[in-house]
C-alpha cells in the first residue's frame, strides 16, 4: 500500500509539471525505480501511467484550439516511426556516449531559455508553412526515437524546437507537443506491452494521478502561459543535467 501511495503522490506531480514544460519523467520514474520496481518494468509502467496523462493534456489543448492540424498530422507520424524504432534499438546503443552529448548540450539549451526570443506567447514564424511543417516532422522524428530509447525531458526539447526554432507561439508549440508525445508514448507502451514489462494494477492507479495532475497543469497553462513555462523548462533541465552526470559517474 506504502507504494502505491508513494508512487501515485509523485507521478501526480509529474504530470502536473510534464503538461506545462514537459519533463515529468525526470520525477516519475524515479519514484517507481525509488519503490523497489526493476528497471525494465518501472521505464514500461512509467509509459503506461504517462500515456495515460498526456492523453488528458492533449485532450485540454485539443479544446482549447492550440493544435494546428496542418502539422500535428505529419509530426505524429513521424513521431510514430521515430518511437517504434528507438524502442526496438534502444538495447544495441551505448548510453553512455549519448549521456556525453546530453552533458554538453543542455546548458546550451538552457542559455538559450534564459537569453533567447523563444518560448514567447505570440511569435511570427521565420520559415513558410511548408518549410514549418517539415522542421516540425523532422523534429518529432529525431525526438520521438529518443522518447522511444531513453525518454525523459522528450516534452522540454520538443517545446523548445518548436518555440525557438520554427517560432511558433507558445501555445501552438504546446499543442503540437502533446500530439507528438502522446504518440511516442502510446507506441513505446505497445512495444512494453509485448514484451510483458508493464505492471498494469499499478500504472493503472498511478495513471489516474497523472491524469488529475495533466489535467491541473494544462489548465493553469491555458491561464498563465509563459509565465509559468520558463522557470518550470529551466528547473527541469537543471535536474536532467543532474541526473545525466549522476548516472553517467556511477557508470
Amino acid at each position: 500500500m506504502l507504494k502505491y501511495v508513494f508512487v501515485c503522490l509523485l507521478v501526480g506531480a509529474a504530470g502536473f509539471v510534464d503538461s506545462i514544460g514537459g519533463g515529468g519523467g525526470l520525477i516519475s520514474l524515479p519514484a517507481y525505480i525509488m519503490s523497489g520496481i526493476p528497471v525494465h518494468q518501472a521505464i514500461a509502467t512509467n509509459k503506461l501511467s504517462s500515456s495515460l496523462g498526456t492523453s488528458v493534456a492533449a485532450f485540454n489543448y485539443w479544446r482549447a484550439g492550440y493544435m494546428k492540424w496542418q502539422l500535428c498530422v505529419p509530426a505524429v507520424v513521424c513521431s510514430l516511426a521515430g518511437a517504434f524504432c528507438g524502442s526496438n534499438v534502444s538495447l544495441s546503443i551505448n548510453e553512455q556516449v549519448l549521456s556525453i552529448i546530453l552533458i554538453c548540450i543542455l546548458p546550451l539549451i538552457a542559455a538559450y531559455v534564459i537569453f533567447g526570443k523563444g518560448l514567447k506567447d505570440s511569435a511570427e514564424s521565420r520559415f513558410s508553412p511548408a518549410k514549418t511543417i517539415a522542421v516540425c516532422s523532422v523534429t518529432a522524428l529525431v525526438i520521438g526515437f529518443y522518447d522511444g530509447f531513453y525518454g525523459p525531458g522528450t516534452g522540454t526539447f520538443l517545446m523548445i524546437v518548436f518555440s525557438g526554432l520554427c517560432r511558433l507561439s507558445l501555445s501552438q508549440s504546446a499543442g503540437v507537443t502533446k500530439a507528438v508525445n502522446l504518440t511516442s508514448n502510446i507506441v513505446s507502451l505497445v512495444v512494453f506491452i509485448y514484451n510483458g514489462q508493464v505492471l498494469f494494477p499499478l500504472g493503472l492507479c498511478a495513471g489516474a494521478c497523472n491524469m488529475a495532475g495533466c489535467w491541473l497543469g494544462s489548465r493553469s497553462f491555458s491561464k498563465n502561459g509563459s509565465k509559468i513555462t520558463r522557470p518550470v523548462i529551466l528547473v527541469v533541465l537543471a535536474v536532467f543535467l543532474v541526473k545525466v552526470i549522476v548516472e553517467l559517474v556511477g557508470n
